[in-house]
């Protein structure tokens, strides 16, 4: 089991920057693919962007693309998503999680939802104020 453990969340203008951590503690995350979702008070959890093992193939929700970079740091052990130019509506609740498998297809990562997770970390809060 991966623990994980977000952090980074904060209060920021529209326009402005943030950039989430995680760290993964347990296990290795060197073989698995991570993701970040969020979710907003009344919504549904969703998908924000994924990297492979690798970190070779990215996929990104077409909410955050040309705004938000998702990288890792295999030999920290630690995903990062970068996020840029931040707008009202992407307050959430941002959420890292670790893919089930280990050495998936990269090719998969375009594909994956919520149930393809199986370790998750506690949140971290993002509120954009206009």
């Amino acid at each position: 089991q991966v623990q994980l453990v977000e952090s980074g969340g904060g209060l920021v203008q529209a326009g402005g920057s943030l950039r989430l951590s995680c760290a993964a503690s347990g296990r290795t995350l060197s073989s698995k693919h991570m993701g970040w979702f969020r979710q907003a008070p009344g919504k549904e959890r969703e998908f924000v962007a994924a990297i492979s093992w690798s970190g070779g193939s990215i996929y990104y929700a077409d909410s955050v693309k040309g705004r938000f970079t998702i990288s890792r740091d295999n030999a920290k052990g630690t995903v990062y998503l970068q996020m840029n130019s931040l707008k009202s509506e992407d307050t959430a609740v941002y959420y890292c999680a670790a893919d089930r498998v280990s050495w998936r297809s990269s090719i998969s990562i375009t594909t994956m939802g919520t149930p393809d997770f199986g370790s998750w970390g506690q949140g971290t809060q993002v509120t954009v104020s206009s």
